[in-house]
């Protein structure tokens, strides 16, 4: 068994002992909230003649298990990918194909206490596939020299604060519409950037970028290429201060100043952990941008960052929050994670970087007007309607 093999193992192993050990210490609070809610076979009412399904909600959407594996295998692989999207795509199953926007809000106005505990569960249901997600990556990209450490742990110091704060202030305050509407517009917002950044326009300025993504491509999708010597032109970090770090990848040199991205870890992990998700839809174009880097760069350290958030904000919304989480269908969607981000890393080096770039637009475009639409027009502009 190879290390990579073993390490997989391990982390599964270790996902399914964190499931069955968790203690739901929210039962309380969502029976609280079940009791709350009125009773009979109406809209926004509880039929206690139903099947359960979803947290054990009579009449909740009974999620297809092996539908809910396949996604998350897509869900991991295009986090691990990307570096991105992980978390929103986790959030498009939850709230969409398994029908859980539908069901929670019809007791936005019956029962707004359980709307909003339904809320906050996907949130963090999001947010364990992307952590999960986040650890692999990581370690893989690590192994293959395509992590920036000093930058990723920059951004992860940062991201503690903001990770713990927003979970702890609107953890149950947020409505299902409202969570739909912020959910898309930011992620609309961030696409429009990314896809003025693959224009001729937006490519000024980027030479060192263009040049580390060239020589790497060279590397991996040419003739004789061989994973050591991919290695050993990897990430190497040639020194590092309070005011300046600088490394190369490739043999070409960046740097940047520590104290930016541990500033703008703050405000990604802010937002992310407003909206349930993992944030590297936020920190790719920080990482183009700001610190500009390339493409085969961005997943690895993007998934590090977010690993920390993830687990800050996991651990607020779930032990501080009593927020409830349905391990049944989250265990099998952390392995399917797991299967996801284990191809992952080794598909996306065989990708041009432009076409990487271009995914994440079309991702984040689709993404971001049917939620926009969806939370702040009431109807989606694109399928499924």
């Amino acid at each position: 068994m190879t290390v990579s093999k073993r390490h997989f193992l391990i982390m599964a192993l270790a996902l399914l002992a964190i499931v069955i050990w968790f203690d739901p210490a929210w039962a309380g609070r969502l029976q609280d909230a079940i009791n709350a809610t009125p009773k009979g076979a109406g809209p926004g009412q509880i039929n206690p003649e139903s099947a359960t399904g979803f947290l054990g909600i009579n009449g909740a959407p009974d999620i297809n298990l092996v539908i809910a594996f396949c996604w998350a295998i897509w869900v991991g692989w295009i986090f691990s990918t990307v570096g991105a999207f992980g978390g929103i795509m986790a959030g498009v199953g939850h709230i969409t194909i398994f029908g859980l926007s539908n069901f929670a809000s019809g007791f936005k106005k019956t029962s707004p206490v359980l709307n909003k505990l339904m809320t906050d569960s996907i949130r963090v249901s999001n947010q364990w596939l992307v952590g999960t997600s986040a650890a692999s990556a990581s370690f893989n990209y690590y192994k293959m020299g395509r992590l920036v450490l000093p930058l990723a742990l920059c951004l992860a110091a940062g991201s503690v604060a903001g990770s713990y704060l927003v979970p702890w202030l609107t953890a149950g305050q947020i409505s299902l519409k409202a969570y739909i509407g912020y959910f898309g517009l930011f992620v609309l917002f961030l696409g429009c950037y990314l896809f003025y950044e693959t224009t001729p326009k937006g490519q000024d300025g980027k030479k060192k970028a263009k040049a580390a993504a060239k020589a790497f491509e060279a590397a991996n999708m040419g003739k004789g290429r061989s994973e050591a010597s991919q290695v050993d032109q990897g990430v190497k970090v040639l020194s590092f201060s309070l005011k300046k770090c600088v490394f190369t990848f490739y043999g070409v040199e960046f740097s940047f100043n520590p104290l930016i991205p541990v500033c703008g870890g703050f405000v990604i992990a802010s937002l992310a952990s407003f909206l349930g998700v993992g944030g590297g839809f936020i920190l790719v174009p920080f990482l183009t941008s700001i610190a500009g880097l390339p493409m085969y760069l961005v997943a690895g350290t993007s998934s590090l960052a977010v690993l920390v958030g993830m687990v800050t904000s996991i651990f607020t919304y779930m032990v501080v929050r009593d927020t409830p989480v349905f391990w049944p269908l989250i265990g099998i969607e952390l392995l399917g994670v797991l299967v996801g981000s284990f191809v992952g890393p080794r598909t996306s080096k065989y990708i041009p970087e432009i076409w990487l770039k271009r995914l994440f637009v079309v991702l984040a475009l689709y993404v971001g007007i049917r939620y926009t639409s969806k939370g702040f027009l009431g109807f989606s502009l694109l399928p499924p309607f």
